[in-house]
């Protein structure tokens, strides 16, 4: 079959289609029908203008209508040229990407890799579509947590980039440091490390120390050393990366606020919450200027400077914070989010901390109620949540009402999990201490022997947990005058 030049086409669409005033999707829809009625739906032109059609769709948002007409597309290609002509190439990328930007990766991922099948066997290894395709899978698997399929794809984007590109190549320099953020990932931090360091010096030959992607990539070696735990080269590269993109980004800049956070979260890793709390409050400053009190990174900056807050012991300090937190994400998220509830939980712990469980019991009150609800009777959350409602009770002496909550954990815990689970061997240490605590000591010897038998047969007589069992048997027996 006999087609008009790509450059005749695109005259003719021109020429007879686009009116001043249209839209991109007026336009490009009566192209469609121009070709559709006067070369039928099989000719190459009409082919391009559904496919273009289809990106119009998908740029407009409607990407439900995108994918329909690139299915109609890549099977047009496929009827008349076959698998391996170039546009069925593209065209099947192109529907992978749509159902990427649909959030169905499911449906994208075999396209994608069909796709570079089909390039690598016609385009060989190293054309630039062929591993623009094997990019685009590998960052496909990564995003579903696949990363051992993520990475040799990653290494066979950064191996072709480096042949035919050269070392120096801004595509390549990228290559590099999206496989190392992928082996950090897979908790390879040593091979991390040492690609981040690569890309880092990289950057700096060829970009400069003020380039943007060379701070991005000094920021990103140290975070790996941050978590490695080596910080004492972590906390220079971040304080380096943090004065230069002031000086670079200025005060305000988002990256520049995220060098905040980062050096503070490396000063409390280190045990200097003195050091962290100014650069926490900096950065919440910052946002809450720049991004509004709601914004969920602001919400992330006024959980993180109250928990530096109770880390220095300051809980009463803490608490306005977290509470502010909790009402952000009640407001942004609602009640039932994940998000929510750890909010709920951070301002509960901080009452018990700053030693008003008074305070704490409403929260743990409606965090279990929440997630009972939610999540179910049985779900661990669930367990734990009426662990933490019995243990405040227990803290603000109301042993008849943790009492109960005590034995409900217990009997779940040893239909979930198990008569031998260390979180049931926990729960009757937990039931004992409440029965103690009322004075019911024949029911808390009777838990704590049960509890050390366990222990002695599961983990052995010099068991940190077995001698701790031993302990709380014999305080209970003392307690008794035996």
């Amino acid at each position: 079959m006999l087609s008009m030049p790509a450059s005749l086409y695109a005259q003719v669409v021109a020429r007879g289609a686009f009116a001043d005033g249209d839209s991109d999707l007026a336009r490009y829809t009566r192209t469609f029908e121009r070709f559709l009625m006067q070369s039928g739906e099989d000719h190459p032109y009409t082919l391009d203008a559904c496919e273009d059609l289809a990106i119009a769709y998908s740029d407009a948002g409607d990407i439900s209508t995108a994918i329909a007409l690139l299915q109609r597309t890549l099977s047009g290609w496929l009827r008349i040229f076959g698998e391996d002509y170039p546009k069925t190439l593209s065209s099947r990328s192109n529907l992978a990407i749509a159902y990427t930007k649909a959030g169905d990766l499911g449906r994208a991922i075999p396209l994608f890799q069909h796709t570079l099948d089909g390039r690598l066997r016609v385009l060989g290894e190293d054309h630039p579509d062929t591993v623009a395709t094997a990019g685009v899978l590998a960052q496909s698997y990564y995003a579903v947590g696949d990363l051992r399929r993520a990475i040799p794809l990653f290494q066979h984007t950064l191996d072709s980039r480096l042949r035919v590109l050269g070392e120096d190549h801004p595509d390549t320099l990228t290559s590099g440091s999206i496989l190392a953020e992928s082996y950090q990932a897979a908790g390879d931090l040593e091979r991390a490390i040492a690609l981040f360091h690569r890309a880092f010096d990289e950057l700096l030959r060829v970009l400069g120390g003020d380039h943007p992607d060379t701070l991005t990539a000094r920021n990103n070696l140290a975070e790996s050393y941050l978590a490695v735990g080596d910080l004492e080269r972590a906390i220079p590269l971040f304080q380096q990366t943090l004065d230069d993109r002031v000086r670079v980004l200025g005060e305000d800049h988002p990256y520049t606020l995220m060098s905040h956070s980062l050096l503070a979260e490396s000063y409390l890793a280190a045990g200097n919450p003195g050091q962290a709390i100014p650069l926490y409050e900096r950065a919440l400053d910052g946002r809450l200027r720049v991004l509004g009190e709601d914004h969920p990174r602001t919400l992330i900056s006024l959980k993180n400077l109250a928990s530096a807050y109770v880390s220095a012991g300051d809980p009463r300090q803490a608490i306005p914070l977290f509470q502010r937190a909790l009402d952000g994400r009640l407001r942004v998220l609602g009640e039932d989010h994940p998000d929510t509830r750890t909010s709920r939980d951070d301002l509960a712990v901080a009452y018990v901390s700053a030693g008003d469980p008074e305070q704490a019991i409403p929260l743990f009150q409606q965090i279990f109620s929440d997630t009972c609800r939610v999540l179910g009777e049985d779900d661990p959350d669930t367990l734990i949540s009426r662990c933490n409602l019995a243990v405040v009770y227990y803290a603000a002496g109301h042993s008849e009402q943790a009492i109960p909550l005590f034995q409900q954990v217990l009997d779940d815990r040893i239909r979930v999990l198990g008569e031998h689970h260390p979180d049931t061997l926990a729960s009757r240490d937990d039931l004992a201490r409440a029965y103690e605590s009322a004075g019911d000591l024949e029911q808390a010897i009777a838990l704590y022997q049960r509890a050390l038998d366990e222990r002695l047969r599961l983990l052995g007589e010099d068991h940190p947990d077995t001698l701790a069992s031993r302990d709380n048997l014999a305080c209970a027996y003392e307690s008794a005058g035996d």
